[in-house]
């Protein structure tokens, strides 16, 4: 398999383990709000909304990447 269509499935797993990590961050951030610490958690969810506003773009571009030629 030529190291190109490596490309494609990196950038998909890549992807998961961000959207993983975000769903973990969000948990915490809702731990840490019901505890008290409301303007940490208010970084977090500004911090978490990056995250949202590129997954669109992201997953239109794998959707490019890993279409069939």
């Amino acid at each position: 398999m030529p190291n190109s269509d490596l490309l494609p499935s990196l950038l998909y797993k890549i992807n998961e383990n961000q959207l993983a990590l975000e769903a973990a961050i969000m948990e915490l951030t809702n731990w840490a709000e019901q505890h008290g610490a409301k303007d940490i958690a208010d970084n977090v969810h500004a911090a978490l909304d990056v995250i949202d506003k590129n997954e669109e773009f992201i997953k239109l571009t794998l959707a490019v990447f890993m279409a069939p030629d």
